[in-house]
C-alpha cells in the first residue's frame, strides 16, 4: 500500500530571501519533515487556519503537532504570567481544530513540545507558565537532557527507558488532562513526555523529538501506527 500520510502542523513567518522581503509564508522547520520522511511516512503541511487543517486531518492517516508558540493561558483558565510569550490565538484555534478531528477518527497522534502542552489542556489540564531552570541556557539552541521514561509505556517500547533529548522551552505540565498518564519525566521531576494509554497512538513529549537520534524510533513507531490505522480503514 502507499506510505501513510502524515498531516503536520505548520506556523506563519516573514521571509527575506533574493529580492523578496519580508514575504509572509507557512514556517517549519526541515527536522520535522525530515524525520517523518525517514520513517516512512508522507508529510503534509497544515495551515493555522481551522477550517482548512480540520478538512486536511480528515483526510489523513495521522496528525503531528509541532513545537511554537506559548499557548493562549485563557484556554486553560489562566492569567498570563509576565514571562509568557505573547500567543497566536489563530494558531490554538486551528490545532483544537485538527486534534479534535483526529480523535474522533481515532488516528495517531504525536504531539512535540508545544504539542504535548495542547494535548493535555484540551482535557482539562494546566501549564507552569514559566519554568527559568528549563529555559535554554542560550535562546534559539537546544540544551540535551537525559530523561527517565516509564518502560511500561509506548514511548518507553520505543525508545527504552531513558533518552537523550533536546530542549528548548520555558513552560512545561502543570496538571494533566484528563485520560493521560505521564511516561517521563526530567532528573527534577518535570513530566517530558504523557500519553493517552486507551487510544492507537496518543502520545506527547516535551522536547523536541525531531532532534536527536534518541527519538529516531518514537518517528517509526508513530509512523507505523498510522499505516495498521490506514491498512484498517482500507479493509486490507
Amino acid at each position: 500500500m502507499t506510505r501513510p500520510v502524515v498531516a503536520i502542523t505548520a506556523d506563519t513567518a516573514l521571509l527575506t530571501y533574493t529580492i523578496w522581503k519580508d514575504v509572509p509564508i507557512a514556517a517549519l522547520p526541515l527536522a520535522y519533515i525530515e524525520k517523518v520522511v525517514a520513517a516512512g511516512g508522507v508529510p503534509l503541511l497544515t495551515l493555522p487556519e481551522p477550517g482548512a487543517v480540520a478538512e486536511v486531518v480528515e483526510r489523513a492517516d495521522a496528525l503531528l503537532l509541532t513545537g511554537g508558540q506559548d499557548i493562549e493561558p485563557v484556554r486553560y483558565g489562566a492569567e498570563p504570567h509576565p514571562r509568557t510569550l505573547p500567543p497566536f490565538p489563530a494558531r490554538d484555534e486551528a490545532e483544537l481544530a485538527a486534534l479534535a478531528v483526529a480523535e474522533r477518527r481515532g488516528i495517531p497522534v504525536l504531539g512535540i513540545c508545544r504539542g504535548l502542552q495542547l494535548i493535555s489542556t484540551v482535557r482539562g489540564g494546566t501549564l507552569h507558565q514559566h519554568l527559568p531552570e528549563h529555559s535554554p541556557a542560550v535562546p534559539g539552541q537546544y540544551d540535551a537532557r537525559r530523561i527517565r521514561i516509564a518502560p511500561d509505556s509506548r514511548l518507553g517500547a520505543a525508545v527504552g527507558t531513558s533518552a537523550t533529548v533536546h530542549c528548548h522551552h520555558h513552560q512545561g505540565i502543570d496538571r494533566l488532562g484528563a485520560g493521560l498518564i505521564a511516561t517521563a519525566w526530567s532528573a527534577d521531576g518535570v513530566v517530558e513526555a504523557a500519553e493517552d494509554p486507551t487510544a492507537r497512538f496518543v502520545v506527547g513529549v516535551q522536547a523536541h523529538a525531531e532532534m536527536g537520534e534518541d527519538t529516531d524510533p518514537l518517528f517509526a513507531a508513530f509512523v507505523e501506527a498510522a499505516r495498521a490505522g490506514a491498512r484498517e480503514r482500507a479493509g486490507v
